[in-house]
């Protein structure tokens, strides 16, 4: 297995598959890098190289105490990329990982990212406040975060199996091995990391960093995401983007890049090629 050591000593575990044009993948939360699977098969299948990293206290990486918010987040991206060395490189992120990528891009980019792709992602705020009064209230993440602190086996399940991929909805049929696997992954993590992560996706202010971004960045959001609302994020997301555009899949929830991959990876493809 490969890690990197951050300066605070935290092991950053990534993948690295391929030759070619490199695409780096950033993670929602609580998952880790096995959540892009199908994604990193399909470009690999296509030509590029293909890397995902765990999150720190995510996955396979140090389950440290520091460091979980998103600067941190971005430059840990950041020490990966340094250490791959990697250039022209596209930068995809799903929700909080669609967060990272949009403040790795702002801070650290420069001279090294060709593309961005914002997946269901936070961006540019989601907790509401005077400022965003479309935001969420804190009692949601509030919410979010007894549950995770609580009984997070049954809190994550209930997630997996519900809103996460829609198959709370009427007539949708849910996938025993999406659910198994979405809490396999958050189960891998730290809870610490988990609940204090829950203060970064929510409460980040983005909206500079999307200003501050002049690469292509395309946007993709379901219509039906019941856990990061389009309203909030990705149809005021596009309005802040230099060269933004926004794709939006009537219905489609949260986790779709999962169960939609045939529909979503070529279309990000098209993105990329064009």
């Amino acid at each position: 297995m490969s890690f990197i050591r951050t300066d605070d000593g935290t092991d950053i575990f990534y993948k690295d598959w391929g030759q070619g044009q490199p695409i780096m993948f950033h993670h929602g939360w609580p998952l880790s890098s096995d959540d892009w699977d199908a994604q990193m098969i399909y470009f690999l299948q296509h030509g590029y190289r293909v890397i995902a990293h765990d999150r720190r206290g995510h996955g396979r990486s140090s389950q440290t105490p520091l460091g979980h918010d998103m600067d941190t987040y971005a430059a840990d991206a950041a020490a990966l990329v340094d250490h791959l060395d990697l250039l022209d490189a596209i930068h995809i992120g799903h929700s909080t990982g669609g967060g990272e990528v949009a403040r790795y891009v702002a801070r650290h980019g420069g001279g090294r990212v060709a593309k961005a792709v914002l997946v269901s992602a936070v961006p540019p705020l989601m907790l509401k406040t005077d400022s965003n009064p479309g935001g969420l209230p804190i009692e949601v993440f509030d919410g979010i975060r007894a549950g995770t602190g609580a009984n997070r086996a049954q809190f994550f399940l209930d997630l997996a199996s519900g809103p996460f991929y829609g198959y709370n909805r009427p007539g949708v049929e849910a996938s025993e091995g999406v659910i198994r696997n979405w809490w396999r992954q958050g189960m891998m993590g730290s809870a610490l990391a988990h609940y204090e992560g829950i203060k970064a996706f929510s409460e980040t202010d983005q909206t500079a960093d999307l200003q501050s971004i002049d690469v292509p960045t395309l946007v993709l959001h379901g219509d039906d995401d019941q856990i990061v609302p389009i309203a909030n994020s990705a149809q005021l997301a596009i309005t802040l983007l230099k060269h933004g555009t926004l794709k939006v899949y009537p219905g489609y929830s949260h986790g779709a890049f999962t169960i939609h991959a045939d529909v979503i990876n070529p279309d990000i493809l098209e993105f990329i090629q064009s």
